[in-house]
């Protein structure tokens, strides 16, 4: 802690010199802008001291710059948009043309000034957006139309994503979204809106409430565009391993414009899930979005704003069924009642607002503010009943100012942005909770049915501050033109959790039994020592140097490097309680840890052995070929490793299940009193029995962090008005977090002699439960192919396809949905499988299209992803023997479509009306598969999608 004090000291005053000596005003980095560059000619000879202008058609806002020695010009912070684009060399008419640039792009323009009629170059059409060739990333644009077109299920912008190849939007069976990239975790993924990171650094999701939320991270109609990369991001993109999504919102124009919309479905407008076609019922189930944009000038080419408020409120079809190894009649009829359909409510309210302020053409300022509340039920589904359920609040609130400077042959950008997330879940019912089950006289107890009160209880979020700086030269030669960006984070996130489970006791109770429980599991705060919570103030600092070298015509180089510190004192400072060290290392348990592989001195800490990682140095190495120079023919690849972190929610159960006792008592023959079931019955027990079931959870001293490697290489070919993309892809992912059992039978045993299956899950530290030890050791490797066409949308052809399919050969070491691993001693009993989230053949289709008829507008979405396995234990060695295996599921098909129409009501205003049929055939796409020997592979009737729904849009612009 001595020299990390120094280092976290020498961290600020770093940063904030930096901030400080650039108080010029800034420029967008490339994370969520454009750059603009080529060569400025007359009569076929390269033109120096040129002048450039850039005006923003919708703002009036423009950059400047003049051309080099060479000719060559560089334009960077632009925000992506339509431009005009001057040019004016002495001596010689000036030029103009207007083009489309995209977020995220660094596109090529060549620009003429001669006597003659200007001659473009096909990629420079008027008006039209440029294509970017010459980048060793690999991504894929998200256009405005396709956003505004494409039928989808819910107004999550994200949903777009899988249009790139290699990424994955995923809706489960409770309705809740993920995204994630290749064979890796969602929370390999980072989002940036505005440059502004949304990481989740305390739960899983990914991006900051996307924790199992049916709820969208962002207002769909304040987003203009998106970018979707999947490898060689370039050295700015930070605290990810897998996919980066970079979006750019929108802002106020000229003009005052406005939009109002409503979508709606009902259960009677789609068709019945397997479950209510078992029951014979359909629930009252509904969807209903509506939202409202405004923006416009406040001063003209100076001052914008811009807002936009979107409401979600659904109750969604869900259904409650016994238990896979049990039927109604194992249920006891008083509960009968709670089995079948439901409905289950979500609510939802986002708002964002901008005020962007053109001060000069070098000064620019944006102000922008995010809020998101939320309010859900969930765990309403399988065996939990809707008393059992748990309430769920959601909230989040981002503000963000940046200051931007645009000099002749550098750009500043400086940014202040603030956080505040909070997850909350929490039991919807108080008192007791009961979990029937059967054969636990075999001491294999299987779930029926959950009633009661649920055991949830968890609030856990993160709030604080980050200054960050991207500095940009664009006037550097030397054997080449370089473009050269620096830059500096520093951030101080307070992270915090609160876990108390169960936070209702809970009584199981064996069906085939006399109705008394056979055990109860029950928590309490520790007296005197804490009540279940872990805060931590963590300093994150990042730095980098990204070099995109244009050696000739033909080679482009991108090197950067890229380094991340993070101090995360909650780990770093813990003490290990002494009375969990003398248990471990001074009682007759202790041999049997050692005998049994466990060193438990890598886990125990004094609050000093613990160093944070300093060797995060991830190189990112790209190129680029172009064979004729024109950008129709490139060649590229790269090699680049990115480093993400440790989620706090893994990290907080050292201390949180340190100071909120969970205790399991099981009931011998006659010792169960009914009193029990009341508090004071239950304190008095919980006394009686002291020494409890308290786990002990602990983390390993050499934490590591999660990274992966990447490499690509690939070909681009522009045919016609046709852009393709052929390439191969490797990633390897190491050190993803994971829990073992540190549980071991006398003589340091992990299974009976004979054995290979059966956890020393009861044989605890005495005096205790179960030892729980966090590690690092999850890996995923990823191979594939990738194929991708586009024919982007022009109002003269009056249609655009998009079509992405890859072919993936991916493999992991634990299945992908777990974090704890407690089947085995370690990792290596599980072994290398087929990745349960990534399907070897996947094809995405998207059409837009102009119909020849009254004005009407089309779009179909198609998307076929060949069966992912399914882990599960196989039973057919008999006791003792079982193991993890797999069996596959079925390949999942949907076809959405969507037809709208808009009508002018009068001049600048329109009405229109859209109707989508999401899953037109209905296919039955599901979710999971039984694994009982009856029933084996036959689906248990869970959707990952919805049955086919129809949805009709109302709206107004204006």
């Amino acid at each position: 802690m001595r020299d990390n004090t120094r280092f976290q000291g020498r961290a600020v005053a770093a940063c904030v010199a930096v901030l400080c000596g650039g108080t010029t005003p800034v420029a967008l980095a490339q994370v969520s802008s454009a750059t603009l560059r080529g060569v400025v000619s007359a009569d076929g000879k390269p033109q120096a001291q040129a002048g450039i202008t850039a005006t923003r058609l919708a703002t009036g806002q423009t950059a400047r710059t003049t051309s080099r020695s060479d000719g060559s010009y560089v334009l960077t912070g632009l925000a992506p948009g339509e431009y005009r684009i001057e040019a004016q060399a002495s001596g010689f008419p000036g030029t103009s043309q207007r083009v489309v640039l995209q977020v995220g792009q660094a596109a090529s323009l060549n620009l003429q000034v001669s006597t003659q009629p200007v001659s473009l170059q096909a990629v420079t059409v008027t008006g039209s957006r440029l294509v970017e060739n010459k980048t060793s990333e690999v991504g894929t644009y998200v256009t405005p139309r396709q956003m505004e077109r494409l039928p989808q299920v819910t107004r999550n912008f994200l949903s777009f994503a899988e249009l790139a190849p290699g990424v994955s939007f995923t809706t489960t069976d409770d309705g809740s979204t993920r995204l994630q990239g290749g064979a890796q975790r969602a929370t390999g993924v980072n989002v940036f809106i505005d440059g502004v990171s949304q990481k989740n650094y305390v739960t899983q999701g990914g991006i900051s409430g996307q924790d199992s939320s049916r709820g969208n991270p962002f207002p769909q109609s304040a987003i203009s565009e998106y970018k979707v990369l999947t490898q060689n991001y370039k050295a700015e993109y930070d605290q990810l391993t897998s996919a980066a999504i970079t979006a750019v919102t929108k802002s106020g124009t000229n003009e005052f414009h406005g939009d109002v919309f409503v979508d709606h479905s009902q259960g009677s407008w789609r068709a019945s899930t397997p479950a209510e076609k078992e029951a014979g019922k359909k629930v009252d189930s509904k969807q209903t979005q509506s939202g409202l944009t405004l923006g416009g000038p406040i001063v003209k080419d100076k001052l914008h704003y811009f807002m936009a408020f979107e409401r979600k409120d659904n109750r969604d079809p869900q259904a409650v069924t016994p238990g896979e190894h049990a039927t109604v009649e194992d249920v006891p009829p008083a509960y009968r009642g709670l089995l079948g359909p439901v409905n289950v409510p979500f609510k939802q309210d986002l708002l964002f607002a901008k005020l962007d302020w053109s001060v000069d053409d070098a000064n620019q300022l944006e102000l922008s503010l995010k809020y998101r509340d939320e309010r859900e039920t969930t765990n309403l589904k399988g065996q939990a009943t809707e008393p059992w359920s748990t309430h769920k609040n959601n909230d989040e609130t981002r503000v963000a100012l940046k200051h931007q400077y645009s000099a002749d042959d550098w750009v500043n950008e400086a940014r202040l942005s603030y956080e505040r997330s909070y997850w909350n879940p929490k039991a919807a019912t108080l008192g007791p909770g009961l979990q029937f089950t059967t054969g636990w006289d075999k001491g294999n107890a299987q779930p029926v049915l959950n009633v009661g009160g649920g055991e949830d209880f968890q609030k856990k979020g993160q709030k604080g501050y980050a200054l960050q700086d991207d500095l940009t030269f664009t006037d550097i030669e030397w054997r080449g033109r370089h473009i050269v960006k620096t830059g500096i984070k520093l951030k101080s996130i307070t992270v915090d959790a609160q876990e108390q489970q169960p936070y209702n006791p809970q009584y199981f109770i064996d069906v085939n039994g006399n109705g008394d429980p056979y055990k109860v599991h029950a928590g309490m705060p520790l007296t005197g020592v804490g009540d279940g919570s872990a805060r931590s103030r963590n300093l994150q600092l990042g730095l980098y140097v990204q070099d995109d070298w244009e050696v000739n015509e033909h080679l482009t180089l991108n090197l950067g490097l890229r380094w991340d510190y993070e101090r995360s004192p909650s780990y770093l400072d813990y003490k290990t309680p002494a009375d969990v060290v003398t248990a471990l290392t001074q009682t007759p348990y202790a041999a049997n840890l050692a005998a049994g592989g466990v060193n438990v001195q890598d886990y125990i800490s004094d609050g000093g052995q613990r160093k944070p990682f300093k060797k995060a140095f991830q190189p990112r190495l790209g190129f680029s070929w172009d064979f004729e120079g024109d950008q129709r023919s490139v060649l590229y690849g790269g090699y680049g490793r990115a480093y993400d972190r440790n989620i706090f929610d893994f990290l907080q159960l050292e201390r949180t299940k340190g100071t909120y006792a969970k205790q399991e008592i099981v009931f011998g023959p006659g010792e169960w009193k009914p009193e029990y079931y009341t508090p004071e019955g239950l304190a008095e027990l919980l006394a009686s029995r002291s020494g409890g079931a308290r786990e002990i959870v602990l983390m390993h001293n050499k934490l590591k962090v999660p990274h992966s490697d990447q490499f690509s290489l690939g070909f681009r070919k522009a045919l016609g008005e046709w852009n393709t993309d052929i390439g191969v892809s490797h990633v390897r992912s190491k050190n993803g977090f994971t829990f073992l059992l540190g549980n071991r039978r006398d003589g340091g045993r992990f299974f009976d002699p004979g054995t290979v299956w059966g956890a020393p899950s009861t044989y605890h530290v005495p005096g205790y439960g179960s030892l729980i030890l966090g590690t690092s050791g999850l890996e995923t490797r990823t191979t594939a192919l990738f194929l991708q066409a586009q024919k982007p949308y022009t109002r003269l052809s009056g249609w655009g396809l998009t079509v992405a399919y890859t072919y993936a050969h991916a493999r992991e070491n634990r299945d992908f949905e777990q974090h704890y691993s407690l089947d085995y001693p370690d990792l290596k009993g599980y072994g290398w499988k087929p990745s349960s989230s990534v399907s070897k053949h996947k094809l995405v289709a998207a059409l837009v299209q102009d119909l020849p008829w009254w004005g009407l507008e089309g779009s179909v979405r198609l998307s076929y992803a060949s069966g992912r396995p399914q882990y599960y234990i196989n039973e057919s060695r008999g006791e003792g023997q079982f193991f993890i295996d797999q069996l596959e599921r079925g390949s999942t098909r949907q076809v959405d479509v969507a037809l709208g129409k808009e009508f002018p009501v009068r001049e600048g205003m329109k009405l229109r009306l859209r109707a989508d049929v999401l899953n037109l055939f209905n296919a039955r796409n599901y979710a999971r598969y039984k694994t009982t020997a009856e029933e084996f592979g036959r689906p248990d009737g869970s959707l990952a999608g919805p049955p086919r729904t129809v949805k009709v849009t109302l709206g107004a612009s204006w």
